[in-house]
């Protein structure tokens, strides 16, 4: 997302969203709330102009920092799994690219807090296309296991890195009532589990689908 980039949306990046959204919805995303919103979002603005003809096919891309933009189908798997409402003040962990960033704005939750530990790719909000639209995402560059305890709690917390294991920090953020989406490690993929705090503080943990993320690492990388 560079500053002197010209962002155009054509038909022909329409059309290519609304096939790829058929796509989600044959692999069984049934949320039309994310469906719409993934078909509202130019992901090709998230991508370096090279992918460009290929932005919409379901797979991962590299960004900068030697991360990845997650496959269309990993975002929409993760968001479906949030059960988002608009009245959710999400903390997301792994800001990356801010695609999955943009699709919970464009969802119209009250507020989104977003932490990034790679300073290359935190400050791409600096320059992020959609500062003036979406004014319910808040940025910060830190460490992800330790969340932001003075911002919370938090109604739902989404994870979009391999997680060694369920931060316990994070666990603490959570609101009763809330859901936590987090991949965790089982060798060379990431169960992807649902966590819910039930109003007594005890969990009830779900657990879905394998996949493969970056890991999840400590502390911030200059």
């Amino acid at each position: 997302m560079h500053a002197k980039r010209k962002y155009e949306d054509l038909h022909t990046h329409k059309g290519m969203r609304k096939l790829l959204v058929e796509e989600l919805r044959a692999k069984g995303i049934t949320d039309e709330a994310v469906l719409s919103a993934i078909n509202n979002v130019p992901r090709h603005y998230f991508l370096d102009t090279a992918f460009e003809k290929i932005a919409y096919e379901n797979r991962a891309f590299p960004i900068a920092a030697d991360q990845t933009i997650s496959h269309p189908y990993t975002v929409a798997y993760q968001t479906q799994l949030l059960q988002i409402q608009k009245t959710d003040r999400v903390l997301e962990i792994g800001t990356g690219s801010i695609y999955q960033t943009s699709i919970l704005a464009e969802m119209g939750v009250q507020k989104i807090f977003t932490i990034e530990r790679q300073k290359k790719l935190y400050d791409l909000h600096t320059v992020y296309v959609f500062k003036n639209k979406y004014l319910n995402i808040q940025f910060f560059y830190g460490d992800g296991f330790a969340g932001l305890p003075t911002y919370g709690p938090f109604t739902k917390i989404l994870i979009t890195c391999g997680a060694p294991h369920i931060p316990q920090k994070l666990v603490e953020q959570l609101a009763p009532g809330g859901i936590m989406v987090i991949p965790v490690d089982e060798g060379e993929a990431q169960r992807m589990l649902r966590i819910k705090k039930l109003p007594d503080g005890s969990l009830l943990e779900e657990r879905f689908e394998e996949f493969s993320f970056v890991p999840m690492l400590a502390g911030k990388n200059q």
